[in-house]
């Protein structure tokens, strides 16, 4: 059983124009975020729980497989730089998005391996910031 996510209504607007423009190859990326999406309680920005992942955050998480530790910037796709950013288009960023700490979510891999990812801590979130991105 997946555990439950929240959304704010900015990030779900943001990530249904950006799923809307994105061209038939991303099929894979593009479903596994649009169901993440429809399952989400959406709330607006200033009723994020501070302990969620939400566009921009950074957080703290392990691949539960390997026991490795990352902390990153979940960012939409034009944002990603660095090594410290993650689009929320890659597996591991959408499945981020919405769990609070100390969540775990498994998927499978299109490759066919199970995969899961346990939130640790969100270290920054512009909600909780007070960056409403209104």
């Amino acid at each position: 059983m997946k555990p439950a996510i929240v959304v704010s209504t900015v990030d779900y607007q943001r990530l249904h124009s950006l799923l809307d423009g994105l061209p038939g190859a991303n099929t894979a990326a593009k479903d596994h975020l649009l169901g993440e999406l429809e399952r989400a309680d959406v709330v607006e920005p200033d009723e994020m729980p501070p302990t969620v992942v939400t566009m921009n955050s950074k957080v703290r998480f392990m691949l539960e497989n390997s026991r490795e530790e990352f902390c990153m910037n979940l960012v939409y796709p034009k944002d990603v730089g660095n090594n410290d950013t993650l689009s929320v288009l890659s597996p591991v960023g959408s499945a981020l998005l919405g769990l609070k700490e100390g969540d775990c979510i498994e998927w499978r891999h299109p490759a066919g391996a199970l995969l899961a990812v346990k939130v640790l801590g969100v270290e920054y979130q512009p909600e909780r910031a007070g960056e409403l991105h209104m």
